[in-house]
């Protein structure tokens, strides 16, 4: 097919898809489009059909903020737009403005978080770590077939195994706890409690939320750590998650829907866990590098 007939199928597929996803399906760049089209445009004016409906959601809804405001968004097109995009044209316009509200109170968690600066990233300054003392997680986004979904892992330190994941259209705190929660049965069954580990991950609304901190730290006894300086503070999760995504492109862009997507993810984390090797585990597996240590009894 070539490059005129491939813009064609975009331009008929923009109505139902939008831009970004008729690209995708045709593999064309958005420079390839714009340049056909004869003109630059900005970020503004590449949006600009989303500006009705957002101001409209601002009006409708003002207590919205851009999640939420996305989720709305969604369902008038009947069809998801990234949830930056969202932030960035709620700027761009000015649309909290036209909300007319008070920015929300932050969470008792969250005031605590400011409140300990530096102290509230629990990992920094570790000098030696064992297994399973410390895990790490995060959201990360998953382009397939026809469209994004959301992906959390919840990875140890030292033995780099993934102990537990998910996979969702929306990254909300049921899907982290999915994830949790197969973390937690992971360790039972090595015969270790989640007491006193550090969980460390950002500072997104999931993880300030009272359902998470409850589970984690009221419920399973674990210490919560938060990165201070987003990504840079997390760098174990980026690492993971650019190498996760690269390595296994073709297949998760194959996926028809979020079903047959999550299990990819769990047929591509049982390969990661028990046959990829890694250069920090000596060119092991972490399930072979797992086995070739002493654990400490779970504390009772």
């Amino acid at each position: 097919m070539t490059t005129q007939e491939k813009l064609a199928r975009v331009e008929s597929a923009l109505p139902a898809f939008g831009l970004g996803v008729a690209l995708k399906l045709m593999d064309l760049p958005r420079s390839t489009w714009y340049y056909r089209q004869g003109s630059w445009c900005s970020y503004e004016q590449k949006h600009a059909v989303l500006r009705p409906e957002l101001e409209a959601i601002a009006r409708e809804h003002p207590e919205y903020g851009y999640r939420r405001t996305g989720d709305e968004l969604a369902e008038r097109l009947e069809r998801r737009v990234n949830h930056k995009v969202v932030q960035r044209l709620n700027r761009l316009w000015n649309l909290p403005l036209q909300r007319r509200t008070k920015p929300p109170r932050p969470s008792g968690i969250r005031r605590v978080i400011t409140e300990a600066g530096e102290r509230a990233n629990l990992v920094r300054g570790l000098e030696e770590i064992g297994p399973f003392e410390v895990v790490y997680t995060d959201f990360t986004e998953l382009p397939y077939a026809l469209g994004r979904a959301y992906l959390l892992v919840i990875l140890d330190h030292l033995t780099k195994l993934v102990l537990g994941y998910s996979v969702g259209e929306r990254a909300v705190t049921a899907l982290a706890l999915k994830a949790w929660r197969r973390a937690r049965r992971t360790l039972s069954r090595l015969g270790l409690s989640t007491r006193g580990m550090i969980v460390h991950q950002d500072q997104d609304p999931v993880f300030t939320s009272y359902r998470w901190a409850g589970e984690l730290q009221l419920g399973d006894g674990v210490r919560l750590s938060y990165a201070l300086n987003g990504a840079r503070d997390n760098a174990a999760m980026e690492s993971f998650y650019g190498r996760f995504k690269t390595e296994n492109a073709s297949l998760l862009q194959d996926a028809p829907d979020v079903g047959e997507l999550e299990k990819i993810v769990g047929e591509r984390i049982r390969y990661y866990n028990r046959v990829r090797r890694h250069s920090s585990l000596g060119n092991q597996a972490p399930q072979s590098y797992l086995e070739s240590l002493t654990l400490p009894e779970a504390s009772q």
